[in-house]
């Protein structure tokens, strides 16, 4: 008899039979009320963290909106001084990008002063640029209207503008 054999009639004729055979059985699989709690303390666990989680995406989608316009409003800049003057509402932001083809022509253009296309706010719409503009006549009006698209708003539906005002009409 080898000490295989041996080994397995000892479990199944030893006196820890009844011990081996309710191991063996647990270790098979789970029980149902096992499993419903495991499924009610995930199903907890999400119901605190995913408010929390999401809530957090709004204000992220502020702060890019924030880190987009002082981007353009630097560009928009560096625009300025090298020909003395802003992009026309007309020539809009493009004028970043190329050198504008309707309006003026510019002698001094060194561009692009944007090394990327010129991006959609978080919401995917269009940055508004007026110049000279309405809130600011003596330079440019560049801002986004937030998640609902009307001025006013608050939380995310708030405007944010390059110059931290009200968007005027």
């Amino acid at each position: 008899m080898s000490s295989r054999t041996s080994a397995r009639a000892w479990r199944v004729i030893g006196p820890s039979r009844r011990r081996f055979e309710t191991r063996a059985s647990a270790r098979a699989a789970f029980t149902l009320i096992e499993l419903l709690v495991v499924i009610a303390i995930i199903a907890t666990l999400a119901s605190i963290v995913a408010p929390q989680i999401f809530s957090n995406v709004g204000e992220a989608r502020r702060n890019a909106a924030k880190s987009q316009l002082q981007i353009l409003s630097l560009a928009l800049d560096s625009y300025r001084l090298d020909n003395d003057a802003f992009p026309t509402t007309t020539q809009g932001l493009d004028a970043l990008r190329m050198p504008p083809q309707q309006g003026d022509a510019v002698s001094n253009w060194r561009g692009p002063y944007l090394r990327q296309t010129i991006p959609l706010d978080p919401w995917g719409r269009p940055y508004v640029y007026v110049s000279p503009g309405i809130s600011n006549p003596t330079s440019y009006d560049l801002y986004t209207l937030g998640k609902d698209g009307r001025i006013g708003g608050a939380g995310e539906d708030a405007d944010l503008t390059s110059w931290n005002g009200p968007v005027s009409q």
